[in-house]
């Protein structure tokens, strides 16, 4: 049998500069994950969680909380240019033209901007990327710039992966190596 590994995502020597990647997967956020996400970060304004006071609003309705929409942007955005990061440096330019209301389907795209090897820490470079959320009809709801250090190629930590016997073989097979 033949063992094939999985997408590990990209490291440093796989970025250039005007790459662009159109993320996956696509999330649809429910009532749910915005009453959650506003009472984790205890965030205490109404017009997230309070359908009555947010019928009062210009929007009739409850906003996703916009932290919740830079997590979830962010996070979509990882299988594509974060896998093997070792430490975000910041988001810059952060901006929200358009808001989000729980039913929305998210899903993003990124732009790399700058690539740049570290002037400290060899193991690692320096990633640009601008990245953009829209809703279902295609409506950017959010856009930001973000710096990340990702390791090189056989320089970062390896993820485990015991052998294992999967398929009942009488040999147990020893998960692929990057």
């Amino acid at each position: 049998m033949t063992v094939k590994d999985g997408w590990r995502g990209r490291f440093f020597e796989d970025f250039e500069v005007g790459d662009v990647y159109y993320h996956p997967l696509g999330r649809t956020v429910v009532a749910a994950d915005n009453i959650w996400f506003t009472l984790l970060t205890q965030n205490t304004a109404p017009l997230h969680v309070d359908h009555v006071y947010a019928a009062q609003t210009e929007f009739h309705k409850p906003l996703v909380n916009s932290a919740l929409t830079l997590s979830l942007v962010t996070g979509q955005s990882v299988t594509d240019v974060s896998q093997n990061v070792m430490a975000n440096l910041g988001w810059d330019e952060v901006r929200l033209p358009n808001p989000v209301f729980e039913g929305d389907t998210i899903h993003s795209v990124s732009e790399v901007l700058e690539v740049r090897a570290s002037k400290s820490r060899p193991t690692v470079g320096i990633v640009t990327v601008r990245t953009a959320g829209y809703n279902q009809a295609g409506t950017v709801v959010i856009t930001f710039r973000r710096s990340l250090l990702v390791y090189r190629r056989g320089a970062g930590p390896d993820v485990q992966r015991p052998a294992l016997d999967m398929f009942g073989s009488e040999t147990a097979t020893e998960a692929p190596k990057p």
